[in-house]
């Protein structure tokens, strides 16, 4: 079919893409690298708590519910949603809240939901019979090469199989090191922090309250996101489970992970301050450097970049999956729109691609930026500064009184 689409790269952001597409009737094909899990792997991953988490906004959340798949989250019982935020500093006065006690604000912020799950849920509704017709996956095969076929015919994309599939748009969404980006030879801007951020789950001695927070520290910044309770004894005491993201300088870090779990522990008790108390567990510690990268182009003939093959941020907002959510509603309506105005005649053309490249690309910028600002401004040498430290600490004390602006704060946290 002369609109068929190829989405290569099987995780959030493309399936998600894929089920926008096969719901509007349109065939799509998602390729993914990795192989396809039975429902028994399904059941084993997921009786386990994951110590990372996506705090999804509620234009994510709307997203999800459009494809069918957040029904099927909620009925998980794995998320946990948040209705407040606090923002503070250790070094310093000032702290910035957002909350439902405010009847302008949302009283639903967001919630936090494990990568996985979102992922099962995904695989779940690829079962359902209104997909099932118009959606081809094809799990566990690498893509080997793309062909340019012209503009008219599109692209060629070869599995490491020796199959061949043929597409008239083909999608990277297959993450940082994206091989369809480097494929399309499309270059990318890259920064790099020089730091490495530390994440588990952790049980504090006080309950989150439903309550996102991040204290912004020195050496970088530290996030408490609510993590859903998802054992008997948790739900019997429930809101003391929580996944932490702590940025360090790289050195710092590594230093850190060679401690043993109390010690780790007990050190992230300290730099938050005994916001919530001690730390009475730890789980699944891990780690990963950090960097910023945004391709120079989104677009070219009948190629096209969402999520992560695009563009990557700093983790201190968390926003990295909805800016990738939001590639996935511009796109979809961009393409759709053309198509239904066309009568069925014209699918992905460049000019299309380019109105979603002038929709995303200059927001996702200033994003990106705007993270690596806030990073410099709290953490390294120059943050250190007393009268910076002076004046950061006044400005989040005013920022803090001026209400519209902290509406305006939570609003664009949410993605409303």
């Amino acid at each position: 079919m002369t609109n068929h689409t190829l989405i290569i790269g099987g995780g959030i952001t493309g399936a998600s893409l894929a089920l926008k597409l096969a719901q509007a009737k349109l065939p799509v094909t998602l390729i993914d690298a990795r192989p396809e899990l039975t429902a028994e792997k399904w059941q084993q991953i997921l009786s386990k708590r994951d110590a990372r988490v996506y705090a999804l906004s509620l234009a994510s959340i709307g997203l999800l519910k459009e494809t069918g798949v957040w029904d099927k989250i909620e009925k998980s019982g794995r998320k946990a949603d948040y209705s407040q935020m606090q923002v503070w500093q250790l070094d310093g006065v000032g702290e910035l809240k957002f909350g439902d006690e405010d009847a302008a604000i949302p009283k639903l912020l967001g919630s936090m939901v494990e990568p996985l799950v979102i992922e099962h849920a995904l695989w779940q509704r690829f079962q359902e019979e209104d997909v099932k017709n118009y959606l081809t996956v094809i799990a566990g095969q690498k893509v080997t090469d793309l062909d340019w076929l012209g503009a008219e015919k599109g692209y060629r994309v070869t599995l490491a199989n020796g199959e061949r599939v043929d597409g008239k748009l083909v999608v990277g969404a297959d993450g940082r090191g994206s091989f369809v980006r480097k494929q399309a030879s499309i270059g990318l801007d890259t920064l790099d922090y020089r730091q490495t951020a530390i994440c588990c789950a952790i049980k504090t001695e006080k309950p989150h309250l439903a309550t996102a927070r991040q204290a912004m520290l020195p050496t970088g910044t530290l996030a408490l996101l609510p993590l859903a309770d998802i054992t008997e004894e948790d739900h019997a005491n429930p809101q003391h489970w929580q996944s932490i993201v702590w940025t360090l300088p790289t050195n710092q870090a590594l230093d850190i992970l060679n401690d043993s779990d109390e010690e780790i522990a007990a050190s992230l008790a300290a730099a938050c301050g005994y916001e919530l108390g001690n730390i009475e567990q730890i789980e699944s510690i891990a780690s990963f450097p950090l960097n910023a990268q945004q391709a120079d182009t989104y677009v070219r003939d009948n190629l096209v970049l969402v999520g992560d093959a695009a563009h990557g941020v700093h983790p201190l907002a968390g926003q990295g999956l909805n800016l990738g959510l939001l590639d996935v509603i511009e796109l979809f309506a961009t393409l759709h729109h053309d198509w239904q105005r066309s009568s069925g005649n014209s699918w992905a053309a460049l000019s299309t691609l380019r109105r979603y490249e002038r929709a995303r690309r200059p927001h996702n910028s200033i994003m990106m930026h705007s993270f690596s600002a806030m990073n410099w401004l709290f953490a390294g040498e120059f943050a250190a500064l007393r009268p910076v430290q002076q004046i950061r600490s006044e400005g989040m004390y005013r920022v803090s009184k001026i209400k519209p602006l902290m509406r305006l704060f939570a609003r664009q946290a949410s993605g409303v």
